[in-house]
């Protein structure tokens, strides 16, 4: 992030908490209930968000060597992502050419070669059919012409790009823009690896999990015992980049900046954290030698249910100096006390996954699923977002717009 624009969000945060108020969009916007549970919605947002959108899939750090391969079934096309023996990302159907039968159950591993479980066809990790069992029973396959099927990729400053299907198109500028693809490459996202997941499987509709990330106006109330306590909320600065937009909020050291010269000020220091929403369904929080990222899917079945995958990657440095830390035992057990309060706060991916735990799935996931039972009641026919809410009028209005549907009603 180049530093003119550290500075200018720094200075507006500073601005907010000394000012004791949050952004101000000028607008109040009604929106209906209804995308949240109506089974129509959820079929055209499947079909034009998720089988036929670009998809973020990970970091370069999930395939960090050669061999390396990822299985993914989040989207509707069932995706095998390797690292062949070349060392370049490749993505695939993960579905064997004689029987369709997947090619591996596991979520990652190592494998260059991988074998069909019903009748052993073996394919290369680039793809090629390599070995057909008792050929001469079976009859003549063209070998050449009857590897995996190759779905488009792309490996761009540590991120992995994949395209559901086979001719799709996948051009990461015209995605994500010039402005954008270049902030996140500032992050050196090539140089961490993976660490760790979560996954959370509940009753609220995808968009409201997004919503989970749209504002700071919770964070002292419902957080006041968890994130409340390390980050001060009701406070934002949001910049737009088209579909997506980047979202940040102050650190409790953020005032102690006036008195550092601005060459020197630190995002990671002067902001709780920055979060980039990549539409249509990721968060990505980078920070220094981390990231957590996290993939919002709908249940294509069900409108009130949705799978958040957390996804966390730290550096090596990091990961080693966690492992050492509890070798010599100079980590505490990892708790709310410790990660909230003013303990140990090395990174860790327990502590990050507490972080989740204690905020995402207890407190607002829980919020989400009483808002999905109240739309799904027909009786609550609209919610509305503030002035302070202008991230979720973006989201919002964005997929109002792709979809066709009605935008937000604004509230004179």
């Amino acid at each position: 992030m180049k530093q003119e624009v550290v500075v200018n969000i720094l200075k507006e945060l500073i601005r907010q908490v000394e000012e004791g108020k949050n952004i101000d969009a000028g607008v109040q916007y009604r929106m209906s209930t209804s995308p949240y549970v109506c089974p129509e919605v959820a079929r055209k947002e499947w079909d034009l968000l998720f089988r036929n959108h670009p998809q973020l899939i990970g970091l370069s750090g999930d395939l960090p060597e050669i061999g390396s391969y990822m299985a993914i079934d989040d989207f509707g096309t069932p995706v095998l992502a390797t690292r062949d023996n070349s060392g370049q990302f490749r993505a695939f159907l993960n579905a064997c050419r004689h029987r369709a039968v997947r090619l591996t159950q596991e979520d990652r591993g190592r494998k260059n070669v991988f074998t069909c479980p019903f009748h052993a066809w073996g394919y290369s990790n680039a793809g090629e059919l390599v070995s057909i069992p008792d050929q001469d029973h079976f009859g003549m396959v063209d070998k050449s012409c009857n590897g995996l099927i190759e779905l488009p990729a792309v490996e761009r400053d540590g991120l992995l790009w994949v395209h559901p299907q086979p001719d799709g198109n996948l051009d990461i500028d015209a995605l994500l823009g010039t402005e954008l693809a270049e902030e996140l490459a500032s992050f050196n996202l090539g140089e961490i690896v993976y660490a760790g997941n979560k996954n959370l499987t509940m009753n609220l509709n995808w968009k409201l999990a997004n919503d989970t990330f749209g504002e700071t106006y919770h964070f002292g109330k419902l957080h006041k015992d968890t994130l409340g306590k390390i980050i001060p909320g009701n406070n934002l600065h949001l910049e737009k980049f088209g579909r997506h937009h980047r979202f940040v909020t102050a650190s409790r050291a953020l005032t102690q900046y006036k008195d550092v010269p601005e060459a020197d000020w630190d995002i990671h220091v002067g902001a709780a954290f920055v979060l980039y929403y990549l539409f249509p369904n990721i968060t990505l929080i980078p920070g220094n030698g981390t990231c957590t990222m996290v993939k919002m899917y709908p249940d294509p079945d069900n409108p009130g249910r949705s799978t958040s995958r957390i996804m966390v990657y730290l550096s090596q440095a990091h990961l080693d100096a966690a492992e050492a830390a509890k070798a010599d035992g100079s980590v505490q057990e990892v708790s709310a006390e410790t990660v909230y309060g003013e303990g140990n706060r090395l990174p860790s991916v327990e502590g990050t996954m507490e972080v989740f735990t204690s905020t995402i799935e207890y407190e607002d996931y829980v919020m989400g699923e009483l808002q999905q039972r109240s739309a799904e009641s027909g009786q609550l026919k609209h919610v509305m977002f503030g002035r302070n809410e202008p991230a979720l009028h973006h989201f919002h209005n964005t997929f109002s717009e792709v979809l066709g549907l009605t935008p937000l009603e604004r509230i004179e």
